[in-house]
């Protein structure tokens, strides 16, 4: 490959470049504010409740041992304890006795 080469290779691929740079058109959801952790906790939440929900449809239809639905609610409930517990940290909400319960056993696990 010739110098000559090597230099029109080189132009091309910089006019591909600028011309890629500028041709990219930015999405709404780039200007859209990112999510904070409260968001974060509130989807988590929301996702928790789904999941409870979806467990007890579950374990009505058969599919779950009784000690399995026991055991996987209970896991949920300590788990959206911690996430209504960390949502009351970041809002200054006075905790509730489950909040202050999942705060406990977060400290001891």
């Amino acid at each position: 490959m010739s110098n000559v080469d090597m230099a029109v290779a080189c132009v091309l691929l910089a006019a591909a470049t600028v011309i890629f740079i500028f041709s990219i058109r930015p999405e709404l959801t780039d200007s859209a504010p990112h999510r904070t952790k409260l968001d974060q906790l509130m989807e988590r939440r929301d996702a928790i409740h789904e999941n409870l929900r979806d467990l007890r449809f579950e374990y009505r239809a058969g599919k779950f041992s009784e000690a399995d639905y026991e055991e996987t609610k209970q896991a949920l409930d300590i788990e959206a304890a911690r996430v209504l517990a960390e949502m009351d940290q970041l809002t200054g909400s006075v905790p509730t006795p489950a909040t202050r319960q999942a705060a406990t056993e977060r400290r001891h696990s």
